[in-house]
């Protein structure tokens, strides 16, 4: 059972992304303020990584239905490449902070993972493993997977190139049909330069 709250008086954004280790596309950072009590009790928020996609298909038009606010931002790979995956998160981060803290009153950050850059007028909470122990980052967890598969599918619908790198199924992280292709093709305009065997390219 994940925790509703880190403080419970407070309003609480939790953040996470999907996409930081993938050779080709954007990362996609998303926030999410959740509820003081569960809708739908039958429905179990959770780390986005251990359902299937079903589920987390489910689970995302709950969230969209019922979160007090929500924010989803894909920084793109060009960005990536000029500024650092770490640095491109960070500025997914507070696009994301800044467009709900202009809706609502935001009191505390809880932040999935190790790092963030400090955020003006706002306490903040690093938690390692935060989409397996707040509700709220696990939310955030399942937006951004699923917007950044949707956003992987669209782009492979229209420039069907990509299929030979199996990205359709891989979206985007460095299996081996992946890596064998980009040995044989090359690499394309969504592939980030910077990483792994896309440098050699």
């Amino acid at each position: 059972m994940l925790k509703q709250f880190y403080e419970p008086d407070k309003i609480e954004l939790g953040i996470d992304e999907a996409g930081r280790g993938c050779l080709l596309g954007p990362v996609c950072v998303a926030s999410v303020v959740w509820l003081d009590k569960d809708p739908n009790p039958d429905l179990v928020i959770r780390d986005s990584k251990k359902m299937s996609e079903k589920k987390r298909q489910l689970l995302k038009e709950y969230i969209l239905d019922n979160s007090i606010a929500f924010s989803v931002k894909f920084i793109d790979n060009e960005t990536i490449d000029r500024d650092n995956i770490l640095e491109a998160t960070m500025k997914g981060m507070h696009e994301c902070i800044d467009d709900i803290s202009s809706k609502i009153n935001i009191d505390t950050l809880l932040i999935d993972g190790p790092h963030f850059n400090m955020y003006d007028g706002l306490s903040h909470v690093c938690v390692v493993n935060g989409d397996n122990t707040y509700k709220s980052i696990a939310a955030a967890s399942i937006l951004a997977k699923t917007f950044r598969d949707e956003y992987i599918n669209r782009l492979v619908d229209e420039n069907p190139e990509l299929e030979r790198y199996d990205i359709r199924n891989n979206k985007g992280y460095g299996t081996r049909k992946h890596l064998e292709a980009i040995r044989e093709y090359g690499i394309t305009e969504w592939h980030r330069k910077t990483f792994g065997i896309c440098r050699k390219y």
